[in-house]
């Protein structure tokens, strides 16, 4: 058993999630305390400006304009909230074993076997005095893989202790900036992938239109109708037919034109392209799933959770909330790289064939002991 510290930057740009649990990196998994951590708007927007920057990138290593120094002050900002939520916990950096480092992706070109995370795992570890696994999708892509998601791995091991679903079809929904969905089968089977936009395009849109990063609640999309011909657009896309499952780049999918729909009409109509788009997604695994347990901040939005039930509901499937499973909807992504750093630091797999893509089942993550420095 390992003592690990999760950290999670999302597509949504909104903060750092932080995590404990302790794990074999397998079936064991003892769920701890849990830190939320959002950015100011500056860095938010700074963040956003690294969307753009991160465009020119065609190797790994490439950090042009502001990259390098926004990696910098990105990592520091994590290494801050590992000190607050020791502090905040009564631990000390000696309690903890090792931190699953994620940090925050810019560019995610599966096609092209690429993917950048912002994040200096070395800085990290001498600011926090605890080693760090980081990098953990790269060898993934190398040997085949999307690199995404990664997730399922967690998943599964989560489904195991799931009271109330044995001998189901069960299906986590992750509704963060991208969705997605892992699969866990009566028998055990694990399928995953992303599953269409979840969060980025409601958020873009509300943040253009109203100047707010994110409709609350649904708030905005309770106000308006959905518009049949602009939800087609998305829903119609290639992606939702395509047999070959893709992970997705934020930049797959962009906002409407300005003139495309009033601010409501066009949040209610991208919270409904979010729930459709999950049970259209849906049709590529290996049966129709009986459960939902939906995590990720995409759940707190009424209007998509109500449409995801309604859909649901017509093939006999029921959708439920994280929480009302035991579960932390929040900081279920943190608790995860939490548990894939064991896993890394023990060689087990961190991707599947059927999660991925990748040939066969890989390890991966990047090592970097905090006494050593870089």
């Amino acid at each position: 058993m390992q003592t690990a510290i999760g950290l999670m930057s999302g597509t949504s740009l909104d903060g750092i999630d932080v995590a404990l649990l302790r794990t074999d990196g397998e079936a064991v998994v003892e769920r701890g305390p849990c830190l939320a951590r959002p950015y100011d708007a500056a860095f938010r927007r700074r963040l956003q400006g690294a969307l753009e920057a991160a465009k020119a990138i065609d190797v790994r290593s490439q950090r042009p304009g502001e990259l390098a120094e926004i990696e910098r002050e990105l990592t520091l900002r994590h290494a801050e909230a590992v000190r607050a939520f020791l502090d905040g916990n009564g631990l000390t950096a000696s309690d903890i074993d090792v931190i699953g480092f994620h940090g925050q992706t810019v560019l995610h070109r599966p096609n092209a076997g690429l993917t950048v995370q912002l994040g200096d795992g070395g800085l990290l570890a001498r600011e926090t005095g605890i080693d760090v696994v980081y990098d953990m999708r790269a060898n993934d892509m190398v040997h085949g893989g999307q690199g995404a998601p990664l997730i399922p791995a967690y998943h599964a091991a989560l489904a195991a202790g799931l009271s109330g679903a044995t001998g189901k079809a069960v299906v986590f929904v992750n509704i963060g900036g991208i969705s997605n969905i892992t699969f866990i089968g009566a028998g055990g089977a694990i399928v995953a992938f992303d599953s269409g936009p979840g969060n980025t395009l409601i958020d873009q849109w509300v943040e253009a239109h109203a100047g707010i990063p994110y409709d609350q609640g649904g708030m905005i999309a309770s106000e308006g109708r959905v518009d049949p011909g602009l939800a087609e657009r998305y829903l119609n896309h290639a992606f939702f037919t395509d047999p070959v499952r893709r992970s997705l780049d934020r930049n797959d999918f962009r906002p409407p034109e300005g003139p495309d729909a009033s601010l409501e009409d066009g949040a209610r109509t991208l919270a409904h392209v979010t729930a459709a788009a999950i049970l259209r997604s849906a049709r590529h695994l290996p049966e129709r799933p009986k459960l939902y347990v939906v995590c990720g901040g995409g759940r707190l939005n009424r209007v998509i959770m109500g449409d995801l039930a309604a859909l649901a509901e017509t093939e006999a499937a029921e959708v439920v909330t994280a929480e009302a499973v035991d579960l932390d909807g929040d900081s279920m992504e943190a608790e995860a790289w939490a548990y894939l750093a064991v896993r890394s630091l023990r060689g087990l797999p961190l991707t599947f064939p059927g999660t991925t893509g990748v040939k066969t089942p890989v390890s991966g993550g990047v090592l970097q002991k905090h006494a050593t420095g870089d």
